[in-house]
């Protein structure tokens, strides 16, 4: 009988897959639930980024195989903006490599750098592909706990007294999903001295930094931060280009080449309009990110309304897609209280334990959705008070 591989093994099917089927067959008997679970922006990238997508796919010499460190333009690209927004330099034509979405750029790096045996410091609560990355690639996982009393930063003192000698990578990601904590200098400044003194590669996720939040921030803008981390950023948040898939790895020299390394293996280039149109996309202004924010601030004050309909309490400086909430004390955990409002009002919210253990008491509520259906799951819930 064929088996899987032992890679597979305590990678199980992501919680989101398996609930959307669960949550079609209630809209199948008619239940029509308000998803407020996932972060897939709803709104439509800019008009001019999709002409210009439209207008590069009819040439007909665009769409054979494409450079596999993405076209110069990109990456010239890329460059101006992180130059524009986080002042950080970074050399085109070494320092930045495209991806077909970052999520892919998570696993690219765990292929590239860890052996059986490796020790990978994961974050809880924290984006659960980090963790299955590491696993796939043969790691062994040291979680390191955010706490909401020290403001869902790393605690450096309780690090220090783990054995680091095999720790090879850390993931950190602000502003941090899902607690949506912006980070600050002194932080980013501890994190690349913790990866310096340890000799670990940092890798920074950083998706979230437009939405929100007014000052965004590279980890490599702190001094001497290419020596020792890299960073994954993306269009899917920021421009609403989720479905695109366009995202970026930016470092060092050394550290592009050794992922190109692994990722040359694994795709041959990402469709050449894709590029032109993100190139577009890259070059939109400050009006961009404050039209798009104006309708998510308008989301998130009736996401806080449903909230407090459920007992729930949260800090309202929160950035990104989501809203990070503690649950009553008359529920055991967050998954209670999703399947209560999911199988009591039709309305799914998603619970904290899929990010770690660390995120058992608390659920996450999605800004992806009109105001319209945010007020409507507010009233569902009501029905059922």
């Amino acid at each position: 009988m064929m088996e899987t591989a032992k890679r597979l093994e305590g990678i199980g099917e992501y919680y989101f897959s398996q609930k959307l089927r669960e949550i079609d067959e209630m809209n199948k008997a008619g239940k029509q639930v308000i998803n407020l679970g996932i972060g897939s922006p709803d709104l439509p990238p800019h008009p001019d980024v999709i002409k210009t997508l439209h207008e590069e796919a009819l040439k007909p010499n665009q769409h054979g195989y494409q450079n596999y460190k993405g076209s110069p333009v990109l990456r010239n690209a890329i460059s101006k903006w992180y130059k524009k927004w986080y002042d950080v330099e970074l050399n085109a034509d070494s320092e930045i490599l495209p991806l077909i979405g970052s999520k892919e750029g998570i696993l690219h790096i765990c292929m590239t750098y860890l052996n059986e045996g490796d020790f990978v410091l994961i974050p809880t609560p924290g984006y659960p592909t980090y963790r299955a990355a590491a696993t796939i690639a043969g790691a062994n996982i040291l979680e390191y706990e955010l706490k909401e009393e020290n403001n869902w930063f790393p605690d450096f003192d309780e690090l220090e007294r783990n054995d680091l000698g095999k720790a090879k990578l850390m993931f950190v990601n602000y502003p941090q999903m899902p607690t949506g904590k912006l980070p600050t200098r002194e932080l980013f400044v501890q994190l690349v001295a913790f990866a310096k003194k340890h000799n670990i590669l940092m890798v920074h996720d950083n998706p979230y930094s437009f939405i929100l939040n007014d000052e965004p921030m590279s980890l490599l803008g702190v001094e001497g931060a290419k020596d020792v981390v890299i960073e994954l950023n993306s269009l899917s948040k920021s421009h609403n280009m989720a479905g695109w898939r366009v995202g970026m790895l930016v470092g060092a020299k050394k550290r592009i080449d050794e992922v190109l390394r692994f990722k040359s293996n694994m795709d041959s280039g990402m469709f050449l309009p894709l590029q032109l149109a993100a190139e577009k996309a890259l070059e939109l202004g400050q009006e961009w990110h404050d039209e798009v924010n104006k309708v998510y601030r308008g989301r998130r004050e009736k996401v806080f309304e449903l909230l407090e309909e459920l007992n729930c309490s949260f800090d309202k400086d929160q950035a990104g897609l989501f809203v990070w909430a503690s649950i009553p004390s008359n529920y055991k955990d967050g998954y209670e209280l999703s399947d209560t409002v999911l199988h009591g009002s039709n309305v799914f919210i998603t619970p904290g334990g899929i990010f770690g253990s660390a995120g058992d008491k608390y659920v996450r509520v999605s800004l992806c959705t009109t105001e319209e259906k945010i007020k409507e799951a507010i009233q569902r819930i009501k029905a059922k008070r």
